[in-house]
């Protein structure tokens, strides 16, 4: 099969696929220059909104923020995790029959996780009624995907006057491919850093970083976007919208040059890196790692250990 041809065909079979591109390809494709139009977080007010109830206490500022969680994986609940350990109250909601195998444990840590049939009229009724009570929306829907379920942008709103609502895409928001399904590994192989580490290690075969670094960068500008959601709902009484992608958060990694040849290729792991208390969770007995980015003077820890999916009511 031609890449270009297998890829395509993929796709069209309702399936995910990425043809390895270097990057200058990526640059000259139709998609890869719409992304390098858009801003690494879009971000704008929306509606004028009453002052909002929280306690804002500096041990745990984020007391009695709710938070709707609509992720998967690792990008939106790494962000998610993130404004946990602040005290936010997140409620993450997943299909009936999804799970996430060796994720779990590692990104349900203060969350609370539920289950609902969106694509039921009951269920998109119940989504409706957890949205009128939540100030932060999180999404990592397809662009077009809650627009069709009846929760385009202004009905989220509506529902939720001042909500604070950031979603995340894959390959963008503009161009093409704006709603086509993928995830970090795919977004490596499209953009060209697979390509980037096969040249560098030597490699015969496409390369990618090793780790899912996408995810886990867009994770926490997502949940930096919230926090300025946040400010800007209590300083100037409006609410917040903001869009991130995967491909986004490549390019500004790629505008940082290669590594140097001789640079270390592994991941090690330092005596520091771990959390000093031991979790107690259902799985065991586990060691939690510090999160990658912190807030200084501000403990960040998570009030209760991670849980199974779909082990709370889809209720706050």
């Amino acid at each position: 099969w031609p890449a270009a041809t297998l890829e395509q065909a993929v796709i069209d079979a309702g399936g995910c696929a990425a043809q390895m591109r270097s990057e200058a390809q990526w640059l000259q494709h139709p998609q890869g220059s719409a992304v390098q139009q858009e801003a690494l977080i879009a971000q704008q007010a929306t509606d004028a909104a009453p002052p909002p109830a929280w306690l804002l206490s500096p041990a745990r500022p984020l007391l009695g923020v709710r938070v709707l969680d609509l992720t998967r994986i690792i990008a939106g609940p790494v962000a998610t995790r993130f404004l946990a350990s602040l005290g936010a109250q997140v409620l993450r909601i997943d299909p009936p029959d999804w799970h996430e195998p060796t994720l779990e444990e590692e990104i349900t840590c203060g969350k609370r996780c539920a289950r609902l049939d969106i694509k039921s009229r009951a269920g998109r009724e119940q989504l409706r009624q957890l949205l009128q009570h939540s100030d932060v929306l999180v999404h990592g829907y397809r662009a077009d995907a809650l627009e069709k379920l009846g929760l385009d942008a202004d009905t989220r709103r509506q529902l939720a006057p001042g909500l604070v609502d950031v979603s995340l895409n894959a390959w963008g928001w503009s161009g093409p491919w704006r709603n086509r399904r993928g995830f970090d590994s795919l977004v490596q192989m499209g953009c060209g850093i697979a390509e980037q580490g096969m040249r560098w290690s030597g490699n015969n075969q496409p390369t990618p970083l090793p780790v899912q670094a996408l995810d886990h960068a867009t994770g926490y500008l997502m949940a930096a976007a919230v926090l300025e959601g946040l400010r800007q709902r209590l300083t100037n009484g409006v609410g917040w919208q903001a869009r991130l992608s995967l491909a986004r958060t490549a390019r500004l990694l790629q505008q940082f040059g290669d590594a140097p040849q001789n640079a270390q290729n592994g991941i090690y792991a330092q005596h520091d890196d771990a959390l000093s208390a031991i979790e107690i969770n259902q799985w065991g007995i586990a060691e939690r790692l510090r999160a990658a980015a912190y807030l200084p003077g501000t403990p960040m820890i998570c009030a209760t250990p991670g849980v199974k999916l779909g082990s709370s009511a889809a209720s706050w």
